[in-house]
């Protein structure tokens, strides 16, 4: 589905990526794991047209994507949950949700209130509530629902449940398993190694700007030297 051969950018003189290859088949869970500054955001920004790279290919469902405009590759089926989460702190949480609402490629189960309403609960009780009055965990769950209400093929979480109390991270990896169970096809950001080895298909470790390693989580057991290296783990 998702297919990142050689990529190369970066920020003005600055080269971040150097040498990026990743891919994400249809229905597959795949993580992006680095320390920080290794270039994990860089890489989602390009992917999502949000930075022009400066080498390399990026595909998806078997076209050229690098070089499109952001909103032209949301349209594609990338729908992004992004670092910070970044709702809409005024509009409310049913406002949030369906601001960006839409069903283009016509998915025979598309996402829709009821529905994000059934995945996370608490989200019905704050309808009415403005964004920029939630919780952390809370702003969480409702920047996967908006994401999930342009109906995606690809879902991208950055820092999935970074700064979240361990109550709200275990909610939201129930979410991604059930995401899963659906065939959802999903590439997640985040530090967790425990909870995404019981849910990853495969795993990218990003060191430097360059893919280090690629792997399935019982190939990531097999080698704690290199994950101790590249993660502090």
């Amino acid at each position: 589905m998702l297919a990142v051969q050689g990529l190369r950018a970066g920020y003005g003189a600055s080269s971040v990526l150097t040498d990026i290859s990743l891919s994400i088949g249809a229905g597959q869970v795949v993580t992006l794991l680095g320390r920080n500054g290794m270039g994990k955001t860089t890489i989602v920004r390009a992917i999502m047209g949000l930075l022009a790279p400066r080498g390399g290919e990026i595909r998806f469902d078997g076209a050229r994507i690098d070089g499109l405009a952001s909103d032209a590759i949301a349209r594609r089926g990338i729908g992004l949950v992004p670092e910070g989460r970044l709702v809409f702190p005024t509009l409310t949480v049913r406002e949030n949700l369906i601001a960006t609402a839409a069903n283009r490629l016509g998915a025979e189960q598309p996402w829709t209130l009821p529905r994000i309403y059934r995945l996370f609960p608490r989200l019905a009780e704050r309808a009415g509530q403005r964004g920029g009055t939630l919780s952390g965990g809370e702003q969480q769950m409702l920047a996967i629902g908006r994401a999930l209400m342009t109906n995606p093929k690809l879902l991208i979480l950055d820092e999935a449940t970074e700064g979240l109390a361990p109550l709200i991270r275990n909610e939201i990896w129930r979410c991604v398993a059930e995401l899963k169970a659906s065939g959802q096809s999903i590439l997640i950001i985040d530090k967790n190694i425990v909870a995404l080895k019981t849910l990853a298909d495969q795993h990218h470790i990003v060191e430097k700007g360059q893919t280090v390693w690629t792997g399935t989580s019982v190939e990531m057991d097999d080698a704690p030297d290199m994950v101790h290296r590249s993660l502090g783990l």
